[in-house]
């Protein structure tokens, strides 16, 4: 199952994390970006080459200490076809390198369009009598309002390829409690009824590390609330977003592992925007990634591996 192999490589690696590929044109290296739109001009077409580039250079500066990388849809459909073509590359790369890759889309819809959404992404589409996989990518991340009709067609399409869902739950932002937050009654609030429906609907699909095929989102900016999810939740793996730039440490993460495991904790431009504190003008861009995805790995062993 999807998550016994995330779980595998983590322990492999004896790191829980994920790096957030979400690029702009201010996070490439100067050199990086001016030799393709010297090619190139200024041009969607450009950017986009120079955001696989950029890419592939922090994949083959990871791949071998991060298990996954999590590249946001928002940054490449930026770029329009171009950037879609980027996002399509990255993931084809990094899978190419052993490592996982989580789409973080938020997607959220019902019937034929959470059909389409669900194939376009962890699927296929067959025309004629041929399949072609758009993305492939090995989860994404899905936004749960619609309730479960918006959650089943990509458990069903995860379920016949082997991919994965994450629900968000308790996200890393200020104003998550706004509804998330909400007394529902009967000692829960709207993010536990979530986490509570994403474990109910994936009870069946339980694989051989403990963990069912739909995971949650839940910020690590919110660490209460992360053990409250974790207490509910025994059989469901966490992706948890807000390490590093957004605030959250590794002690705030702890509250979501099992035993070490059950839990991956991402963080993006902390790794991917390194280069900027060294000095080098962006020269060292994958090595200063390295330097700081280390660091992270350290913590993280420290505060709920070790």
């Amino acid at each position: 199952m999807s998550f016994d192999r995330l779980q595998d490589k983590i322990d492999a690696l004896g790191n829980p994390s994920v790096c957030g590929l979400d690029p702009l044109p201010e996070h490439i290296p100067p050199g990086v970006m001016q030799s393709h739109i010297a090619e190139k001009g200024e041009t969607p077409e450009a950017a986009a080459d120079a955001y696989f580039e950029f890419n592939r250079g922090l994949i083959d500066a990871l791949y071998d200490i991060v298990p996954a990388v999590k590249p946001q849809s928002a940054f490449y459909e930026l770029l329009g076809p171009r950037g879609a073509e980027a996002l399509k590359r990255t993931a084809e790369y990094a899978r190419s390198r052993g490592m996982y890759v989580i789409l973080d889309a938020k997607r959220g819809d019902i019937g034929s369009t959470a059909q389409a959404y669900s194939e376009a992404y962890l699927g296929a589409v067959r025309i004629g009598a041929s399949e072609y996989a758009p993305y492939n990518f090995d989860a994404i991340t899905v936004n749960a309002y619609l309730g479960s009709d918006g959650v089943v067609p990509f458990l069903e399409t995860a379920n016949r390829n082997d991919k994965a869902v994450f629900v968000l739950a308790k996200t890393s932002n200020p104003s998550s409690g706004e509804l998330q937050d909400i007394d529902i009654g009967g000692g829960r609030r709207v993010y536990t009824a979530v986490g509570d429906m994403a474990a109910a609907l994936s009870s069946d699909s339980v694989g051989r590390r403990g963990f069912g095929r739909a995971g949650i989102v839940a910020g690590a900016t919110y660490p209460a609330e992360l053990r409250i999810l974790r207490e509910r939740l025994p059989h469901t793996f966490f992706l948890v977003p807000g390490y590093g730039a957004q605030g959250g440490g590794a002690g705030d993460v702890a509250g979501a592992f099992l035993r070490g495991g059950g839990a991956i904790v991402n963080s993006s431009r902390a790794i991917i925007c390194a280069w900027k504190k060294t000095g080098a003008g962006g020269a060292d861009y994958a090595e200063a990634a390295r330097r700081e995805a280390l660091c992270m790995r350290g913590e993280l062993r420290a505060a709920v591996m070790d």
